[in-house]
């Protein structure tokens, strides 16, 4: 399954490429707290779900994170450059299943926006709406 979120700010990639496991927990409230950091690409968290190990990636235009122990395989990437609104940051999610239970699609619909709403409020510019 897949799920999406615009952020209205315009940053560059290399703004999003710099965002590291250390600080997850400020661009996004779903995720409660860091608990513990391996490196600027590894780190358990708590958050939503539970506590799960974080993995970041630098992938073009952005970055991408996942939790591999997650059952569902739960990652998303934030870029920014490229379709559907190639000016702002598409926050994309993806999960291993073609179905699931609906509490469980509201809950990842709800951690995106966290993104979204994060993103929009801690960093980059904000793109006025004409």
């Amino acid at each position: 399954m897949e799920f999406f979120a615009i952020a209205n700010i315009e940053v560059t990639p290399a703004t999003l490429q710099a965002l590291t496991v250390d600080k997850l927990n400020k661009y996004c409230a779903d995720i409660n707290k860091v608990l513990h950091i391996e490196n600027d690409n590894q780190a358990d968290v708590y958050c939503v779900w539970g506590e799960f190990t974080v993995h970041r990636q630098v992938i073009n235009g952005g970055v991408r994170f996942s939790l591999p122990d997650c059952p569902n395989a739960l990652a998303w990437t934030i870029t920014t450059g490229f379709a559907p609104e190639p000016e702002k940051v598409v926050i994309h999610c993806t999960i291993n299943r073609t179905e699931h239970d609906a509490d469980f699609i509201d809950s990842i619909q709800l951690f995106i926006q966290s993104w979204q709403f994060g993103l929009e409020k801690n960093l980059g510019k904000r793109i006025s709406e004409s």
